[in-house]
């Protein structure tokens, strides 16, 4: 098994995805690995004309929107993690990625070119796994990244974090 050493941390910026986040930089400590914090901005929910419709979805960034959009998102990715880690962030790299896109693309994409060792995603705990999780953003991440994932069922009520194995 090859050393972990760059650990993709998804997330929405939601209270839900604070506990992936913060798993996966815990055991970048303990590992001594580097971890990007990474949030995908779904163009299609913007509704703002970032997104050109088609099967193979195209970002304009000549739109005059894009930057604007692009900033104010990282702005609250910062803010995100300097409200829950700021226990964790001194103690380790972190890298902070945002792009504007198809999540399920853009987070394969990503994995693939940052040579990405493991993926960290929440799932609800609501998931029936089952029966599998087809359709899921957490699905089509893990049948589709060259690297392990680890997915954490989060009790949404409670927080409760529960690792989950599963061989795919």
């Amino acid at each position: 098994m090859n050393k972990i050493k760059n650990i993709l941390a998804l997330t929405d910026l939601s209270e839900f995805s604070q506990e992936g986040v913060r798993y996966a930089l815990q055991l970048a400590g303990t590992l001594g690995a580097e971890v990007t914090v990474y949030h995908v901005v779904n163009c299609y929910e913007l509704g703002s004309g970032c997104c050109e419709d088609g099967e193979n979805a195209r970002i304009d960034v000549a739109s005059p929107q894009y930057e604007r959009l692009k900033r104010k998102y990282q702005l609250d990715l910062a803010r995100f993690l300097n409200q829950h880690f700021s226990d964790l962030i001194p103690w380790m790299k972190i890298r902070e990625k945002i792009e504007i896109g198809v999540p399920e693309k853009n987070i394969v994409e990503w994995a693939k070119r940052e040579s990405a060792d493991l993926v960290v995603i929440s799932i609800h705990a609501n998931t029936d796994l089952s029966e599998g999780f087809s359709g899921s953003l957490a699905a089509k991440i893990v049948v589709s990244v060259p690297c392990p994932v680890l997915c954490l069922h989060v009790e949404a009520e409670e927080q409760a974090l529960q690792p989950v194995a599963r061989a795919c």
